[in-house]
């Protein structure tokens, strides 16, 4: 891949909206569609950080040219993968990995050496 086009610390309390704006930044050259959809797929991994496993976490964003691909990828301290389609939050909650799935060419999670895993996701932005 690449060097990561944003690098950031996720932690309670943490601005999704200032989130958002640091994709923009990064990434204001894919268009605005595709854009959308890197946004979406970072605050719904994001979310599910804050949400679902204790402490904070970490967020990188990759991007490459040829062809055309954003990387997302939520390290956290929970060995427990995402769930497609349901939230222990309630009924209106647990769709988020659902949007993930839709929107990207492929997703999933890996553990990490240390502990904990990485969910990832991959966001083709070619057309």
């Amino acid at each position: 891949m690449t060097t990561p086009v944003v690098d950031v610390p996720v932690e309670r309390g943490m601005s999704l909206s200032g989130l958002r704006r640091a994709v923009t930044t990064a990434l204001g050259s894919l268009g605005d569609d595709h854009l959308y959809d890197v946004q979406l797929v970072v605050t719904e991994l994001v979310s599910n950080v804050l949400d679902h496993t204790p402490g904070s976490g970490h967020l990188r964003i990759l991007h490459t040219a040829e062809p055309c691909l954003v990387v997302v990828e939520v390290d956290d301290a929970s060995p427990v993968a995402p769930v497609y389609g349901r939230s222990r939050l309630g009924e209106n909650r647990g769709r988020g990995i659902v949007v993930v799935d839709r929107i990207s060419r492929e997703w999933g999670s890996r553990a990490r050496e240390e502990g904990g895993k990485t969910v990832f996701a991959v966001v083709d932005c070619t057309g």
